[in-house]
């Protein structure tokens, strides 16, 4: 009966840690992480001197923040982990296939494709 319910166990973890790495759809903002903070880019642009979503948030970057996805309706932002995705897809809203990582707070990104 023990080896049984440790059977159990073991698939039941076992089966969680594959759902929790099954990659998932993510849609949003590419942004900078300082202007997620604030849901928008009202600060950026009057820091910078940039008028676009995308200039602000490559002037941003530049300056120490990180590219995330950022999601208005949930206000959740995902830092994404490579940087020449955020560039190519700076200010654009996207759709991103990917695989969040809660430990290190990443947000691997398998595909990604604008969207609107």
């Amino acid at each position: 009966m023990r080896k049984l319910l440790l059977t159990l166990l073991f698939l039941l973890l076992a089966g969680g840690i594959a759902l929790a790495a099954s990659p998932r759809t993510y849609t949003g903002q590419i942004m900078d992480s300082a202007c997620a903070k604030a849901g928008n880019h009202n600060a950026g642009y009057k820091m910078t001197g940039t008028h676009t979503p995308r200039a602000c948030t490559l002037a941003c970057v530049k300056a120490g923040s990180h590219f995330v996805l950022y999601n208005p309706s949930t206000r959740h932002a995902y830092r994404i982990d490579n940087a020449a995705d955020g560039r190519r897809f700076a200010g654009d809203h996207v759709k991103i296939v990917g695989k969040y990582n809660p430990r290190t707070k990443i947000l691997h990104v398998i595909s990604i494709r604008r969207v609107r």
